[in-house]
């Protein structure tokens, strides 16, 4: 297993359990417990965990894992949300995407696509579609988030304000019908709402993993959100209250 892939499992792990031994990472990942140390110690320089005396613990209340670590993880939920989420686009719309791992997997679905304008404030996204021919992309400027890939503040603000929107699909940390939708940063938080006030459609894209947490910043609360697409793994009576604020639940 390559170091990189190592990490992410690492963090993965720690981050869905709280915490985690030596010996318990050694056998998941299939490598000796010296090299289990070094990985956790670097990690720990990063600033993505706190090391421990035989172990790790997370470094703080609902880590935030940087995108490169995020993209393995329920990647077919992720899959199958961006197709049933590109259904809901038609042709020639104006569609705005934020970042994330999700919104990520949805940009590609529509590059294959074509004949519709995408606005991004995402760098990795723009990357994936600057080479589609057949996509007119805009790129929102800002301040560089490094874990997200995302450009935000007040800059990225001003520019979507000039924008309007067919639909806009944003990614969320946590999703409840009572504090609505959330995410780590602040700042991205804002972003995320100046991409919802351009748009005349708003779609979160969320794996079932998301709803029933809360996160730092208030995005916005569900009477805000036209329609969540997640997988089914939503239990019922999440998809329930969710409903009664107004949304539209679709599982991929």
């Amino acid at each position: 297993m390559l170091k990189a892939d190592r990490a992410a499992r690492i963090l993965s792990h720690i981050a869905e359990a709280g915490s985690a031994d030596v010996h318990a990472l050694s056998e998941l990942l299939g490598v000796s417990g010296a090299t289990v140390r070094r990985d956790l110690q670097e990690l720990h320089d990063q600033g993505l965990l706190h090391r421990t005396r035989g172990g790790a613990v997370t470094g703080a209340v609902n880590l935030e894992l940087p995108l490169r670590h995020r993209s393995e993880k329920r990647q077919e939920e992720k899959r199958r949300i961006a197709r049933a989420a590109a259904e809901l686009v038609p042709e020639g719309a104006v569609v705005g995407l934020t970042g994330g791992t999700t919104t990520t997997e949805l940009a590609r679905v529509l590059g294959e696509r074509g004949g519709i304008t995408v606005v991004t404030n995402a760098v990795n996204i723009a990357a994936e579609l600057i080479v589609r021919p057949e996509i007119r992309l805009i790129v929102i400027g800002g301040i560089a988030r490094p874990v997200s890939y995302e450009l935000v503040g007040p800059a990225a603000d001003r520019m979507l304000s000039q924008y309007h929107f067919d639909l806009a699909f944003i990614g969320v940390d946590g999703l409840t019908a009572h504090e609505g939708c959330t995410t780590h940063d602040e700042m991205e938080a804002q972003t995320d709402r100046a991409f919802l006030r351009s748009s005349a459609r708003s779609v979160v894209l969320a794996d079932s993993t998301k709803v029933g947490r809360v996160t730092f910043a208030s995005i916005c609360p569900l009477a805000d959100v036209h329609d969540l697409v997640t997988d089914d793994g939503l239990t019922d009576a999440q998809e329930r209250a969710i409903q009664e604020c107004g949304v539209q639940v679709r599982r991929a």
